[in-house]
């Protein structure tokens, strides 16, 4: 059957609605498969990790799978400084959060950090059964509200530190951020390291420059992650937090910089 001019015309401008909101589209859909895919990696595991609750290595299948997922949709991380990795010691280790694909860095950084554990906020605890997952592997819950109550929480985790030397990972922003300046680091993780007196391990994640979740763009793209030097707090006290706390995020924006362009450079992209 021939199609009216007006039906044509109707045709087209859908074809151009479509067209237009394409990236919103393609957005939605690829958060809705990482977040699903996070979600089946983290339970379906569950009933191996009952075997044996709060051990990091519970993790390591939802890590390999969400690395997995993140390059089926085009999503490439390469890890730098490797050598910088404080294999003998507990340390509280920093990475820079921009977005929920930071489950990939976590993803990639698990394995190889050794006896990792995460601190999450109180909120996600409710998010069963997600939340059994973490706690299956170890993940610390803050009330981040209750500021004494975070406070007491994370610094019982300078024992674990100590004895079991584990890796406590931070996201010291306490947000998500998706700008060139780092946001200014809570002190939490910079009293854990003190009162442990062990090494801050530094890690930068280049910018995100194939996601944008204000223009809903998710393409494909390659993100660098950047394992600094350890900054050592041995023989700091409390009154040493604020300098300490500033001398690493220091370090941490100017490699920030640094590594976002020298990724930008090698795929000859510009930043949103």
């Amino acid at each position: 059957m021939a199609c009216s001019l007006s039906e044509l015309i109707g045709l087209a401008i859908v074809a151009l609605l479509l067209f237009s909101m394409s990236n919103r589209v393609q957005y939605y859909s690829k958060m809705f498969i990482f977040i699903f895919s996070a979600l089946v990696a983290a339970v379906f595991p569950i009933p191996i990790m009952l075997h044996r609750p709060k051990d990091w290595r519970n993790a390591l299948i939802p890590a390999w799978c969400i690395v997995k997922v993140g390059e089926f949709l085009g999503l490439t991380f390469e890890i730098q400084g490797i050598e910088n990795i404080n294999q003998k010691e507990g340390s509280v280790v920093l990475v820079n959060h921009q977005s929920a694909i930071d489950l990939i860095v976590l993803g990639k950084l698990w394995p190889i950090i050794g006896r990792p554990t995460q601190i999450a906020k109180k909120e996600l605890f409710y998010l069963m059964p997600f939340s059994l997952a973490c706690y299956l592997w170890g993940t610390i819950f803050i009330n981040r509200q209750n500021h004494k109550s975070a406070l007491d929480t994370i610094n019982k985790q300078s024992k674990a530190v100590s004895e079991r030397k584990s890796n406590i990972l931070f996201f010291p922003e306490g947000t998500r951020n998706q700008s060139e300046t780092l946001l200014p680091f809570k002190k939490g993780p910079f009293h854990v390291a003190i009162q442990s007196q062990c090494v801050v391990q530094p890690i930068v994640v280049s910018r995100y420059t194939h996601l944008d979740s204000k223009r809903k763009i998710f393409g494909r793209g390659k993100t660098v992650i950047k394992i600094l030097p350890a900054v050592k707090t041995e023989g700091l006290d409390k009154t040493n937090i604020d300098s300490l706390l500033t001398n690493v995020q220091n370090i941490m924006q100017e490699n920030f910089e640094k590594l976002n362009d020298e990724v930008a450079a090698s795929s000859n992209m510009k930043y949103y």
